[in-house]
């Protein structure tokens, strides 16, 4: 059987050999990845150590050079064996490790000094205290004291595509390779919380929101990355290993949540971008689906990871789009979006095994993310630089215009000092104008008011005796409709008639005899200022209680009055549009006080003053 071997200086070499590893001082490391190991794929999910370990079954061992990580099914059992010489002469002390800390279950059975094979369990289902080394990748230690041939099987069982690769290495090689690792690590983050804490500072300058959405990013990204290299298990939840399956779905979408609002912000899609503005939300809005179906149907969602790209291409692609339309902020902002698109890319063609397996590529998806974050950061300093330089021409512009302004200013201030002072003789001029003008009406109006005394006093006299004429001729009844509706043409003049009869010789109040009183809470009314009763116009009055119009009223007083050519109630319904029985209702009232009268016949006026007779 062909045994594939790798150059110890790196990945993915050949060395033609025997299926049996021998330990030898003259190496320090050997790395198998899963196409150049003898495993047997357990369909049935049944087999048990016991079952493999047989004679029989040892021909299911078998290399497939096409076998990759994409193959993996997490349905199935995978059975690895390595088989290694022992070397009791080698000074070093030698490891197996697997480089996936993502598989979940790993058992390992091992041979003991008897010949009996013992059983360790390694994976990420399990405390990170359970390890042979406080290591982020699983690591157990070979037995090399005895001269022999020991076959080391491997059971493996993921929820998630694992990439089997185990390590050969001494214990030195594992130490140097740990301690520089975990420097790389340390360089990472570091920079990832240096550049955080940079543009937080900055945010707290500017107050603008862009700069926290990329704080968000950042910090997503270190604590993703931190998810796939195992320094967050170590580090943050090692007492929790149920988190790890479910972290690495949770900050890639954070990534992808961030970076799009980043990019919605900083681009500012909405005006300068609509069509990519709404295809990045609807990326989102998709991504944030899958999100949810991972943590509320099957968390197998969390492992379609190909679908991230269509964010960071739509980002990449709005960039690029701006960048033609002369947007200048776009400029490093493409160049750092290119780069983890390129990581990004090769991440994910690494994954489906459609590039080989290489350090470089392992790290691609740090380095991008290293430089996206550097160039990032230069693209915030520069869209400050460009809008610091606008804002200078703006303020130079601004000056310009204010020296300007001032010239004009002062040369309008002079035209109008000029014009305000020719302005201001001709203003004295017409003033003692007007004067002499005001000086004149002064005495036009004492005039006019002198003759409009004269005519209020005769035209007083005139209605004075106008009324008295009328009033005359109501007594002698000799009024005809029209001339009685011009003196009582509505019901104010008969309540200011009824006023004067009442009151136009002093009020006295008809419940306690004083004088005083003042206004009442109805027009033409008066409130007695000692008792406070309310007395009206027509109280006391044959009108007093009337439901109809009161000039109707007088009318109907008035043609009660008359002896010779009476008229009759159909001709005053007909005049006075009011209802027969009305007429009737009310004359019947007047004739019953005028024959209450001791005197055979009535005054207008006295018959109105009559007190009301008791019912």
């Amino acid at each position: 059987m062909a045994f594939l071997l790798l150059s110890e200086s790196g990945f993915g070499q050949r060395i033609s050999g025997e299926a049996t590893l021998a330990i030898d001082d003259n190496w320090n490391e050997r790395i198998y990845a899963i196409d150049q190991l003898e495993f047997f794929e357990d369909t049935s999910d049944t087999l048990v150590f016991g079952d493999i370990i047989k004679k029989e079954f040892q021909q299911y061992f078998k290399i497939d050079a096409n076998f990759s990580k994409n193959d993996f099914n997490t349905s199935h059992t995978y059975w690895v064996k390595l088989s290694i010489a022992n070397n009791p002469d080698s000074d070093k002390k030698w490891l197996l490790e697997f480089y996936d800390q993502s598989i979940d279950k790993i058992e390992a059975y091992f041979p003991d000094e008897n010949g009996m094979y013992q059983r360790r369990l390694m994976g990420d289902d399990l405390p990170f205290n359970n390890r042979l080394f406080y290591h982020k990748n699983f690591q157990h230690e070979i037995p090399n004291q005895l001269d022999r041939i020991e076959n080391f099987y491997f059971k493996i069982n993921s929820t998630q595509k694992a990439d089997i690769r185990i390590a050969v290495r001494s214990l030195h090689r594992f130490i140097h390779y740990a301690l520089s690792e975990y420097f790389l690590y340390g360089l990472f983050y570091g920079m990832i919380l240096i550049i955080a804490f940079y543009n937080f500072l900055i945010f707290l300058a500017v107050r603008e929101m862009k700069y926290i959405y990329y704080i968000l990013y950042l910090l997503s990204v270190g604590f993703y990355a931190m998810s796939l290299d195992g320094i967050g298990f170590q580090y943050f939840w090692p007492q929790l290993p149920e988190l790890n399956f479910f972290v690495n779905g949770v900050f890639s979408f954070f990534i992808v949540f961030w970076a799009v609002l980043f990019t919605i912000r900083f681009l500012n899609t909405r005006r300068r971008a609509k069509t990519f503005h709404y295809l990045l939300w609807f990326s989102l809005f998709f991504k944030s689906m899958i999100f949810m179906a991972g943590l509320l149907i099957d968390k197998s969602y969390f492992e379609i990871s190909f679908f991230d790209l269509i964010p960071f291409l739509l980002i990449f692609s709005t960039g690029i789009y701006l960048l033609s339309r002369n947007f200048q902020a776009a400029r490093f902002f493409v160049m750092a979006y290119g780069v983890l698109f390129t990581g990004v890319l090769i991440k994910v063609l690494a994954s489906y095994a459609i590039i080989p397996h290489h350090i470089i590529v392992y790290y691609s998806l740090h380095f991008a993310f290293l430089v996206e974050m550097v160039l990032l950061s230069f693209a915030l300093g520069d869209r400050i630089r460009i809008m610091k330089e606008i804002r200078d021409k703006a303020l130079k512009r601004s000056l310009n215009q204010y020296k300007e302004n001032i010239a004009l200013k002062e040369r309008v201030n002079l035209e109008l000092e000029t014009k305000v002072k020719d302005r201001t003789t001709e203003l004295e001029e017409k003033n003692r104008l007007l004067e002499h003008y005001n000086q004149q009406l002064q005495d036009k109006d004492k005039e006019i008011k002198r003759i409009n005394a004269l005519l209020d006093k005769d035209n007083w006299k005139l209605k004075s005796s106008i009324r008295d004429s009328y009033k005359a001729r109501i007594s002698q009844q000799s009024l005809s409709r029209e001339e009685f509706a011009n003196i009582f043409p509505d019901q104010s003049a008969c309540y200011r008639y009824l006023e004067d009869l009442k009151w136009g010789k002093g009020f006295s109040c008809r419940q306690c005899g004083k004088t005083k009183f003042g206004k009442g809470p109805k027009w033409f009314s008066r409130r007695c200022t000692h008792c406070g009763h309310i007395d009206s116009a027509t109280a006391g009055t044959i009108f007093h209680g009337i439901k109809f119009p009161l000039e109707k009223a007088f009318y109907i007083l008035y043609a009660s009055l008359e002896v010779k050519d009476k008229m009759t109630l159909d001709e005053l319904s007909e005049v006075l549009d009011l209802g027969r029985n009305t007429i009737w209702a009310f004359r019947k009232k007047v004739n019953q006080r005028m024959q209450a009268a001791e005197e055979g016949s009535l005054k207008w006026e006295e018959l109105i003053l009559l007190q009301p007779l008791s019912t």
